[in-house]
């Protein structure tokens, strides 16, 4: 497993295989990806079963959690509780966010949250 990552590297790794979505790393109580949506992109992501840490690195939009919309920017954190609805909207700049899944994503899922 590396313990070690270049974000640039992961950047153009995410951008190559032309999705918005790239894990980057996988252990049993943890993943972490990189996720882009550019402006005006609808973010079509559902509820994961697993709880969830955004890092806004780049851009700016809304999260909608639950009902409450939070205005995002560089430096933004967000936590999402698992199960809980979530979408990023309203996005005016290309958004980049790393994304920490609690345990790894999609160990939980089909469990009840």
């Amino acid at each position: 497993m590396d313990h070690r990552f270049d974000m640039a590297e992961i950047v153009a790794r995410r951008r190559d295989a032309g999705k918005p979505w790239l894990e980057f790393l996988r252990a049993a109580s943890l993943s972490m990806g990189l996720y882009v949506l550019r402006a005006g992109a609808a973010d079509l992501q559902s509820p994961h079963g697993e709880d969830e840490v955004y890092y806004i690195v780049g851009g700016r939009g809304m999260l909608r959690i639950a009902q409450a919309d939070h205005a995002v920017r560089p430096g933004t954190v967000l936590f999402v509780a698992a199960g809980e609805e979530h979408r990023f909207h309203s996005i005016s700049e290309e958004l980049t966010a790393l994304v920490f899944f609690a345990p790894a994503e999609g160990t939980r899922a089909g469990e009840p949250v």
